[in-house]
């Protein structure tokens, strides 16, 4: 219709005595009403775009579930955050849901802000999968079965010890820019930590937040803006309980070519996969144990061989490729051709070969058939496509169960927009240049330093091939905190892979410990 009365206001516009009397050569007036047709059907097209709201709108849906046998009563809402710039204009419509307890005032009750990473990664992992009241029902480490899927109640929900507010970043799910925006405003450590304080502080003040408790949820690229968001968001004078980080990568320099540390982060996880296929040559009877075996390597024999570099003897890289391989089920001579340096293609790729099968990045204990059995890295993901078709699916469910309604396209990822490109500079506090290569501990660790009561919760699982839990104890460790801030951080391991939540037994262990932590963190704060 809206087309429609353009092309009509059009076709009046040229029937007016004006028009008809113009001067103008013939060809002139042609190309002018050329033009002007042009623009009255691109005006009328754009009017009919799904856009995001300027104001922000909710609905509310409530509902129950039953949690360690107490019967818990919420209300789950699904709208949108607007966030402005310094001078007030809208930059951005911020998707969310929220899980919040009935009957309990708001005003001083825990509130945790979750989402997923990428970067540029919507948050429908950790909303359909972790600790909202409601979850797809999953199985370790199997793959999610076509359609029908289910989902219902979570009894590992969090909901008895805080509620829950599930953020998508700029450009993805629901949220996008708003008026002359653009994607550069946006794609980037800083911007895109600026973009989640502005959401966070927002939800805050409208929702009469202040004085909640407040606790960071992030995963995978989630952990950097953690480490950035908890700094930025005390500088705004918004002082956080507790960060937690699953699946952490705080520090992408240490990913630099000719640089050593993730060659040695990767081998307790290589361990670990080893022992689960049964490729270690002498395993030991526990998980826990081959990963110790694998730290003490790594973080011995293993990081003096590589120190040395090209100066290495023959007999020692002999030596190290033997022990090397009796960890990893790799062949010695596989170690040595790599110059005892094996990437994590190569590992995912080699380990199983002799069966044609690869094994998984976010979670190594799956397995996939690659067309070609003889390349040298895997053609996709086991552990991805495994349950990609299944979240998806529920999740549109679920926002349809909430009554939340709009044309827009539902974005897996900022990558789908034109125009995407990630900026991976970063200003990091106290550092006198900007960092090419981001490491968000810095600012973690500058938070840390100035709110005595910020607690740091680093949630990790064994068989998480893409942010090794060995990176992650060493960039935490590597924070230089002092006596008093070390006593904030605590470290948890689960058989799983990045994504602890697909293992039922694994996210009740999670759930306990992270309402352990947010109640001890609360606790401390009175």
């Amino acid at each position: 219709m809206r087309l429609l009365h353009a092309l009509a206001a059009f076709a009046l516009m040229l029937g007016t005595p004006l028009a008809a009397a113009d001067p103008e050569p013939a060809q002139a007036k042609a190309n002018s009403v050329e033009e002007l047709h042009k623009q009255a059907m691109a005006d009328a097209a754009k009017a009919a775009w799904a856009v995001a709201p300027v104001e922000e709108r909710t609905v509310s849906k409530r509902g129950s579930v039953t949690v360690d046998g107490r019967s818990l009563k919420y209300t789950a809402t699904a709208g949108t955050l607007t966030i402005r710039d310094a001078a007030g204009k809208p930059t951005a419509s911020i998707f969310y849901t929220a899980d919040t307890l009935d009957g309990v005032p708001g005003a001083r009750r825990p509130v945790t802000f979750f989402y997923n990473g990428g970067p540029g990664s919507a948050s429908l992992w950790l909303r359909m999968g972790s600790f909202g009241p409601t979850r797809i029902q999953t199985e370790n480490a199997s793959y999610i079965r076509p359609a029908p899927f289910n989902y219902g109640p979570n009894p590992d929900t969090l909901l008895g010890s805080t509620d829950m507010v599930f953020i998508d970043a700029p450009g993805t799910g629901y949220s996008r820019m708003l008026g002359d925006a653009k994607p550069a405003d946006f794609y980037g450590v800083d911007k895109d930590a600026d973009a989640f304080a502005r959401a966070i502080i927002r939800y805050v003040t409208k929702f009469d937040r202040w004085s909640s408790p407040k606790f960071l949820f992030g995963e995978s690229y989630g952990t950097t803006r953690s480490g950035a968001l908890a700094y930025q968001l005390q500088d705004r004078g918004m002082a956080l309980n507790g960060v937690v980080l699953l699946s952490s990568i705080m520090n992408y320099g240490r990913r630099q070519p000719g640089l050593d540390r993730d060659f040695i982060n990767y081998i307790p996880s290589y361990a670990a996969t080893a022992w689960y296929h049964h490729k270690m040559a002498n395993p030991p009877t526990t998980l826990e144990e081959a990963v110790a075996q694998g730290r003490a390597f790594a973080q011995g024999a293993y990081a003096t061989a590589l120190e040395k570099g090209q100066t290495i003897s023959p007999e020692e890289r002999a030596s190290i490729a033997q022990q090397m391989s009796q960890l990893t089920g790799l062949s010695p001579r596989f170690i040595e051709n790599a110059d005892l340096r094996v990437g994590l293609s190569q590992f995912r790729k080699e380990l199983l070969r002799d069966q044609r099968q690869t094994v998984g990045r976010f979670d190594s204990r799956y397995m996939g058939v690659d067309a070609d059995a003889s390349g040298d890295s895997p053609e996709f993901d086991a552990s991805d496509v495994a349950i990609s078709g299944g979240f998806i699916g529920v999740h549109h469910d679920y926002l349809a169960s909430l009554g939340y309604q709009t044309d827009m396209q539902y974005r897996l990822s900022a990558s789908e927009e034109e125009g995407y490109k990630w900026d991976w500079k970063h200003e990091a506090p106290g550092v006198r240049f900007a960092l090419n290569n981001p490491n968000t501990a810095i600012d973690l660790a500058s938070a840390m330093r100035t709110n005595p009561y910020l607690k740091v919760l680093s949630l990790n699982g064994y068989y998480d091939m893409a942010t090794p839990f060995f990176g992650t104890e060493y960039d935490l460790n590597h924070m230089m905190l002092e006596p008093a801030q070390q006593q904030n951080l605590e470290f948890r391991y689960y058989p799983s892979g990045h994504m602890v939540y697909l293992n039922p037994e694994a996210l009740h262990r999670m759930r306990l410990d992270v309402q352990d932590f947010i109640n001890r963190a609360v606790s401390q704060a009175k």
